[in-house]
């Protein structure tokens, strides 16, 4: 049997799951108007976009060389492509904003003290980490890479592949300038200590030449250039971390008060009966007592009209002999009676089938 209270509990959390989709879909929808609105904006731009993006690799050729383009469409296509990519970093600030709106009335307080310094630092450096690349990372290896070509080959890349060179280049410095932050998320949240992130000083260095070598060019300059960065930020996110410990620590310590009293409201909530136990204390209840009243043949409803208090010797007494055989008696009555219907249901079918 089912219980009209928990229909209405699963109605209403079926309806806070809508709210929140279509809450998702309205700020997905105001960060998809807001790229397309700077798009817009951006494309009586496109062709001095490309060529501002060019320029670190157009000064290190030869003079009147320039970059040449091998599909039919890329230079129309490849200028508006870089278009859109910027009108998606410039609005990212509006994307967390519209990211934290979602998530932030479901944090609590010290959880929001800690994620919005490390949003909106996040940001920065992102930006910071694609301005490394562009301006130091990207013209020494185009000037590298014009240096060392043969003599008989003339270096003129595709207009395409370069842009696909550039965005690898901003993404992968943008993350990894995100090192700060990170090392203060791991710290503040618990996850790993100062002490113990200072003993792995050696194995996080050989891990940022490693994950240079994997996010950059197969050359050593750029993956150098990525590691020593790594590096030093990791270095900045453990000064910074000592240098806010006090705010760390009062985040941690709010953090176990809130599991505390999370667990203490948890193990003091109580359990729902189940269906077996309900039945057999109504049955019970029903044979001992007179001042409580039987279940409701239509709604289903168990109602006390006095106040009990029940001891765990009363919830978990077993049932005697007598009201056994009743609650056996009436189990088997239940189910002959839906044997019934469903044997008139069958023999209505055959009815209904012999008619047509």
């Amino acid at each position: 049997m089912t219980n009209p209270t928990n229909g209405s509990d699963q109605d209403a959390g079926f309806k806070a799951v809508l709210e929140h989709l279509f809450e998702l879909r309205d700020r997905l929808l105001r960060i998809v108007i807001a790229i397309v609105a700077v798009f817009i904006l951006l494309s009586p731009f496109v062709q001095d976009l490309y060529n501002w993006l060019s320029d670190p690799l157009i000064r290190q050729l030869p003079h009147g060389e320039k970059l040449i383009a091998i599909g039919v469409a890329s230079p129309f296509l490849i200028p508006f492509k870089l278009a859109l990519m910027v009108a998606f970093l410039v609005t990212l600030p509006y994307t967390f904003y519209q990211v934290w709106g979602f998530i932030a009335p479901g944090l609590y307080q010290h959880e929001k003290r800690l994620i919005t310094p490390l949003l909106v630092s996040s940001v920065g450096l992102f930006y910071v980490g694609m301005a490394f690349a562009y301006f130091v990372v990207i013209p020494m290896i185009s000037k590298a890479a014009v240096a060392f070509a043969p003599s008989n080959v003339n270096p003129t890349p595709d207009i395409a592949s370069y842009l696909d060179f550039t965005v690898a280049m901003f993404l992968a410095f943008g993350l990894s300038f995100e090192t700060p932050v990170a090392t203060i998320l791991l710290i503040g949240m618990g996850i790993v200590s100062v002490e113990t992130l200072t003993k792995a000083r050696p194995y996080i260095i050989v891990g940022a030449f490693v994950l240079g070598m994997f996010l950059t060019p197969p050359d050593v300059m750029s993956q150098t250039m990525m590691a020593i960065p790594i590096w030093l930020l990791f270095e900045l996110g453990l000064l910074l971390s000592k240098v806010f410990a006090k705010h760390l620590e009062r985040f941690r310590v709010e953090k176990a008060e809130h599991e505390a009293e999370q667990t203490i409201h948890d193990s003091t909530m109580p359990v729902a009966p189940t269906a077996a136990a309900a039945a057999a204390s109504a049955t019970a209840t029903s044979a001992t007592a007179n001042d409580v009243s039987a279940w409701e043949n239509d709604q289903h409803i168990f109602e006390e009209t006095t106040p009990t208090q029940s001891t765990d010797d009363e919830a978990f007494r077993p049932l005697t002999d007598a009201e056994m055989e009743a609650e056996l008696e009436r189990m088997d009555e239940e189910f002959k009676r839906m044997e019934d219907n469903f044997r008139k249901e069958e023999q209505d079918k055959l009815d209904k089938d012999k008619q047509n």
